[in-house]
């Protein structure tokens, strides 16, 4: 594939791709280079299918969601039937039964999306600016999940940052609780 193909198969993805590669380092595979790296990221996407919500670092994080949507796009895009699909949900899913999760239960609940797959929210920010980047947590999710939300519709300069998005739920929550008490009363 040349880069011209690459180029085409990055704009048709539903949300902005980073040009730069991350370092993603982990502790099993630290030693293989960049087959080092796939594997490791190919055990955080395993993990976002399986469990739908993850708690990542950040460079970890960005790189799992963009493999994430390219596979979920592809699996949308062609179906069950695709052959090349098939292999790549295959190398990119350790458990042979998410497979199954993914063209059964993740397909039909993104056939009609036209936004990106996943979100992604800002953990807590840490003191030093110039580990800010390096060691902030993220929270990758896959949109339609069944837990409960991560609102993110407060306005305040940081609302992707984790804590705000539970305070805001919580807010929410109460709001309509005691809303729910005056219609009774």
């Amino acid at each position: 594939m040349n880069q011209a193909e690459v180029g085409k198969l990055i704009g048709q993805l539903r949300f902005k791709v980073q040009p730069k590669a991350w370092k993603i380092i982990d502790h099993e595979t630290r030693n293989q280079g960049l087959r080092g790296r796939l594997l490791s990221t190919r055990k955080t996407v395993t993990a976002l299918i399986q469990n739908e919500r993850l708690e990542l670092n950040y460079s970890r994080g960005i790189v799992a969601r963009e493999y994430t949507e390219r596979l979920i796009q592809e699996a949308v895009t062609h179906g069950d039937q695709h052959m090349p699909t098939m292999e790549l949900a295959d190398w990119w899913l350790k458990d042979k039964s998410l497979i199954h999760k993914l063209f059964k239960v993740l397909v039909p609940r993104y056939q009609d999306f036209n936004s990106s797959y996943t979100r992604l929210f800002n953990g807590p920010f840490i003191q030093s600016i110039e580990m800010q980047r390096k060691n902030s947590r993220v929270i990758v999710e896959l949109k339609g999940h069944p837990f409960p939300p991560l609102s993110y519709s407060n306005i305040e300069v940081n609302r992707n940052v984790i804590s705000n998005v539970l305070l805001a739920e919580a807010r929410r929550e109460a709001r309509l609780r005691d809303e729910f008490k005056r219609v009774e009363a």
